[in-house]
Parts: C-alpha cells; sequence; structure tokens
C-alpha cells in the first residue's frame, strides 16, 4: 500500500492554510528527498486567460517555500497548449501566468515554460508503454533533477478526473507529444486561416507539408505526425486530428507520466478544491461541482488521484452545480462518456504506482 496523506480546509488562530499544507509535505516525507543544489520543477497549471478556478499563487508559494528550505532550486514550469489560447506559446503562456499571479514577487521562483517558445523544445524519452516507445516531453521538465506535481483537481471532459496523472502526462508533454496523446493520425490545415507563407514547410524534415492553390496541405504518405508544423504555423491554422477514444487518450496520457516520472526523485500533491466541471484550459469555468474536499500529498500518484477520485466521489453535488440531484459518483456524472478508472487502472498496470493505498489524516 502507498500511503496518502490528507487534510482538510480548516484553518485556525495558530495555522493558515497555506501553512498547514507546508505541514502536510513535510509530515508526508518530501523532507526524505536530498533537494541540496537541485533544480526542481514544480509542474502546475497557471490557468487560461479568464478562467479563475486555477490554484492561488499562494499554493505555489508555500510549496516553494518548503522546496527551498531544503536545499532546493525551484522553478514553476508548464508545456505549451496544443489547441489555441493565451497558453500556446511561451510569450503568451508567460504572461498570462503573470496576470494570474504567478510572478517571481508573489511565488518566490521564476516561471519557466519547459517546451520552449513554440512547444517544440523537447526530449524523447524511452518509455516502451503499450502505446507509447518514445514520449516527447518538455525539456526543461527532463532538464530538473526532481520533479514535484502541484495540482488542481477537477473533473475533465476527455479524462474524466483531471489529477496528477493528468498534470504530469499531459502537462509534460510538448504540443507534439499532446498530439499523441489525443491522436492515432496526422494533422491537417484549415484552408480558411491557412496564408500560405510556407513556415510549416520550414519546419518540416519530411517535406510533407506542400503549397497547393495558395494554401498549404499536409501530404499524409510523407507525414511522420511529429507535430512541429503545429507550433510553427504563425496563424495556428494546422490542426491535430482528435481522433483517439477517451480510454487509449488515458493509456497515453499515464505513460507519458511514467516518462516524466521515472528514473528520478518525484513528489505529488493534489488540491480538491473549486472543483469545476471542466479543465483549467478554458477561458472561463463553471460552479464548483462538489463542495471543497481538502490537500493531498504522496510519493505515488496513481495512489494520489485514487483516493482524490474516491473522495470527491464521497460528497453531495452542489445545489446550482452542473450535477445538482445527480445520483450515483459525482465524477462520472459529469462527464459520463469518461471512464476516469482508465488511467488510474493503467497507471498500475505500467507500474507507475499502485491504486491501493492508505490515508493518513493530519
Amino acid at each position: 500500500m502507498s500511503k496518502v496523506y490528507f487534510t482538510d480546509f480548516h484553518t485556525s488562530s495558530r495555522e493558515n492554510r497555506t501553512q498547514k499544507l507546508k505541514r502536510l509535505l513535510l509530515t508526508a516525507g518530501i523532507d526524505q528527498i536530498n533537494f541540496k543544489n537541485k533544480f526542481v520543477a514544480i509542474k502546475i497549471h497557471f490557468g487560461e486567460r479568464g478562467n479563475l478556478a486555477y490554484l492561488r499563487p499562494n499554493y505555489a508559494k508555500a510549496v516553494a517555500d518548503v522546496i527551498r528550505d531544503l536545499g532546493g532550486r525551484p522553478i514553476l514550469t508548464d508545456c505549451n497548449t496544443l489547441y489555441v489560447g493565451s497558453r500556446k506559446d511561451a510569450l503568451e503562456h508567460i504572461e498570462t501566468a503573470y496576470e494570474n499571479g504567478f510572478t517571481p514577487f508573489s511565488t518566490g521562483c521564476h516561471v519557466l515554460i519547459a517546451d520552449g517558445l513554440r512547444g517544440s523544445d523537447e526530449v524523447l524519452v524511452p518509455v516502451d508503454g503499450e502505446y507509447v516507445k518514445e514520449a516527447k516531453i518538455g525539456s526543461a521538465i527532463m532538464a530538473a533533477d526532481i520533479v514535484v506535481s502541484l495540482t488542481h483537481f477537477k473533473c475533465h471532459e476527455a479524462t474524466g478526473a483531471g489529477g496528477a496523472l493528468k498534470n504530469i502526462g499531459m502537462g509534460c508533454g510538448s504540443r507534439a507529444g499532446k498530439m499523441e496523446m489525443h491522436s492515432a493520425g496526422k494533422p491537417y490545415v484549415d484552408p480558411l486561416l491557412c496564408v500560405g507563407c510556407g513556415a510549416c514547410r520550414k519546419a518540416c524534415a519530411h517535406d510533407a507539408p506542400q503549397l497547393v492553390e495558395k494554401k498549404m496541405h499536409i501530404d499524409h504518405d510523407k507525414c511522420l505526425g511529429c507535430g512541429r508544423c503545429i507550433a510553427a504555423c504563425p496563424m495556428d491554422a494546422i490542426i491535430p486530428s482528435n481522433d483517439e477514444s477517451l480510454d487509449i487518450l488515458n493509456c497515453k496520457m499515464a505513460e507519458y507520466a511514467k516518462a516524466v516520472c521515472q528514473g528520478r526523485p518525484t513528489f505529488h500533491i493534489s488540491l480538491a478544491m473549486d472543483i469545476s466541471p471542466n479543465c483549467d484550459c478554458y477561458g472561463g469555468n463553471d460552479v464548483a461541482v462538489v463542495p471543497d474536499v481538502g490537500m493531498f500529498a504522496s510519493f505515488d500518484p496513481v495512489a494520489l488521484d485514487q483516493a482524490c477520485c474516491e473522495m470527491v466521489n464521497r460528497q453531495t453535488p452542489m445545489k446550482g452545480g452542473k450535477i445538482e440531484g445527480a445520483e450515483g459518483e459525482p465524477i462520472g456524472a459529469v462527464h459520463p462518456e469518461t471512464n476516469w478508472r482508465v488511467q488510474i487502472a493503467h497507471g498500475k498496470k505500467i507500474g507507475l504506482g499502485t491504486d491501493e493505498y492508505e490515508l493518513i489524516t493530519i
């Protein structure tokens, strides 16, 4: 059994919420890791512009403070998004992070976008999974000595639950890596957006983009599906196909999480609060579907997600929320077409962790 440590959000005159989070981390054994002079990637979601459900920067500062006190050199990091939004390149991503409060002045550490300016700075990490042989991970994350995931636990439209595995697996993939998780196919060009500039062709090593009647076209016989053209297009005209089943997406995501975690120390924190029905990648957020639950920490991301899901599923749906009055598991009720158990079962299968845990409340 893995140990998962938990505390609720109640505070006292002697201890506020961020102080309680620090105590949770130390009780869970984060100080067992040798942080001395090590680069520590704190993987977090900075929130899309307009979204207000993401974690407050205060929590990131609390985690960074603990790491610095233990001698580590923390950074806050994430990879660029595959879709068009306010985090699709490093400049917009950092601006969005700052706008949402994640500045060096508020958190005490710098923001570094792990897969570079256009989302194409990646390391091919052998994982030999059932679906993924080489995961495409943001280079800065792979350069770190230690990875700490700080996750806003929520529901998710594609994976059912958005926990530690989602934060690490999907979140650490480069743009090409995200495309691999979402798609078994290859990208295509939206002719209404394409201006025929040829930037995609310059980025392609296989001569797949071709100019046809002043518009670029992807020759799928030549395309290897690496996704570099997506990052190169200045008009966001190259669209990844989204043809994988949700179950396979979950399995690929777990294998990407293994690629990030294997071979080095990792530690995982999840805050089950403002539990929105959809990902923080949306430019807005709906009413929480269940009440706030608490803060969790573990060395095992699979056990952590299992504990979060089970405790969220024991809650009564919020009045006025998307699933008010729903019966059964809240996570399943929010997106019944998804199955949150798949990512956890596959994570266990590939040796990333276990779904059997001891919950230790502090």
